[in-house]
């Protein structure tokens, strides 16, 4: 993640069901739906002031580690995280169980 965005917080808007980053008053988010212990990932947007600066990337890592740190379980169907997963392998240690027989190419 870009040094710029480390400091921002991630706010899980619930209401909304998303998870939410904001910069300069434009958000990045990623639509998620919660069970019991496993969340979601269904699609990520940026807005178009933020395209191509690296918030996609950061609003994904940034639910990642919200998603570990709460002890849930992921399932990747955002193809924006799922592409994130396949570059970045060690983040499959949070992906549910019921996902693994998705291949991560």
């Amino acid at each position: 993640m870009k040094p710029e965005f480390e400091n921002i917080p991630l706010i899980k808007n619930e209401e909304a069901q998303q998870f939410e980053i904001t910069v300069e008053g434009h958000k990045a988010f990623i639509v998620y739906k919660e069970q019991t212990n496993v969340i979601s990932l269904i699609h990520t947007e940026v807005e178009p002031e933020l395209e191509g600066k690296g918030a996609a990337t950061a609003v994904i890592e940034k639910t990642l580690a919200y998603i570990e740190d709460n002890k849930y379980k992921l399932i990747p169907l955002c193809p924006l995280v799922f592409a994130y997963i396949k570059r970045h392998p060690e983040w499959k240690r949070i992906v549910d169980d019921s996902f693994h027989g998705i291949k991560f190419l």
